[in-house]
């Protein structure tokens, strides 16, 4: 289990040691270039969600998954599939790298689209933190191509909070990619945008029927089939799904204390809302996995207010020092629970690193 826990304490501490938020005029201007901090930070995150051997709910699965690789022609792989985690699997499956390959593939894309996500925070070590105990630990490690498309679909939440809709929409496009349910963003881009809203509607529209078909409309009965029609249930859904309405609460509340572009507003103000629904979601459908593999992409909502909530509810650019200290034991809190109660949590106990393991045989 301390694996787990160096990878919140690192970022903890920096949390908590550098209270000084980055002023918000600086967020638009982040260098292209990362920090000498964050590039050691996006290899750590790379090779420990990567290389990880037999960690994970899904890690049979996906061994399954590349076994039936080589039974197949290629043509037939690219069904009903993802195209681009297809693609890793033939890469993973030619290369005879197995699952470590696709993990780490896997890993490099969500881990940049994070640490882009938590840069893009005026406290961006607290947002690392607040993404810790279930984005990185249960979603980076556990559901695998998922976690790929919410990596990017950050990408494009910073986009979209930057006022570029094309951008989102394309980032979106290249999410649904790796994990089709992506595209259930592609509204989002319409109900944020605060100017020449019916001109983004129709071409909004436009776009996301496009995906639809060429990535979506022959695998909706499967979906509707493997999801909904065969009740499947997920164990914590419910409590899924109040850590994302907790910051959507609180941000609906106070969201005139968040120093934010109309863009950012409008946008963080439908997807707070949208967190809400999900509880009614969750009571009226007969499938609480399916709501709980949506409200997934919901997650960054937690990242963004958490890592605001210090200057919203305390100085506006003060250290704001009882704050910052509340969500990191908040988060720590999460990570605790989840870590020993959790009904799932047997799958990633003990955290085992590849290359030491493959020494060691």
């Amino acid at each position: 289990m301390w694996p787990y826990w160096v990878l919140f304490l690192i970022p903890a501490f920096w949390a908590v040691s550098r209270l000084k938020p980055v002023p918000y005029t600086a967020l638009s201007v982040q260098p292209a270039r990362w920090p000498v901090v964050w590039r050691v930070v996006y290899v750590s995150l790379v090779l420990m969600i990567g290389l990880r051997h037999e960690v994970g709910g899904d890690w049979i699965t996906y061994i399954e998954m590349l076994a039936s690789y080589t039974d197949t022609t290629t043509a037939d792989k690219f069904g009903f599939q993802d195209p681009a985690f297809v693609l890793f699997n033939l890469l993973s499956t030619w290369s005879g790298t197995g699952v470590y390959l696709l993990n780490l593939l896997s890993a490099l894309f969500f881990s940049w689209g994070l640490v882009i996500f938590c840069r893009a925070q005026p406290r961006p070590w607290l947002a690392l933190v607040v993404a810790i105990p279930y984005l990185i630990t249960v979603v980076a490690m556990g559901y695998t191509r998922q976690g790929v498309a919410i990596g990017i679909a950050m990408v494009a939440m910073v986009a979209l909070g930057q006022g570029n809709t094309l951008r989102f929409i394309l980032w979106i496009a290249f999410a649904a990619l790796f994990h089709k349910s992506a595209i259930i963003l592609v509204p989002m881009a319409v109900l944020a945008s605060t100017k020449r809203r019916v001109m983004k509607l129709v071409w909004v529209t436009a776009a996301g029927s496009i995906l639809y078909v060429l990535l979506l409309q022959e695998a909706t009965s499967f979906l509707i089939y493997g999801y909904v029609e065969s009740q499947y249930q997920s164990s914590g859904a419910a409590i899924r799904i109040a850590m994302n309405a907790l910051p959507a609460a609180l941000f609906l509340i106070f969201r005139k204390r968040f120093q934010l572009s109309p863009e950012q507003l409008s946008f963080w103000t439908w997807m707070a809302w949208s967190a809400l629904l999900f509880i009614v979601l969750l009571i009226v459908s007969p499938s609480s996995t399916a709501v709980d593999r949506v409200a997934l992409y919901w997650i960054p909502l937690q990242l963004f207010v958490l890592s605001r909530v210090p200057n919203a509810l305390g100085q506006r650019a003060g250290k704001n020092a009882g704050w910052v200290y509340a969500v990191v034991a908040y988060s720590a809190a999460v990570h605790f629970v989840w870590l020993v109660y959790a009904d799932t949590a047997f799958a990633w106990l003990p955290y085992q690193f590849y290359p030491w393991v493959w020494l060691w045989q």
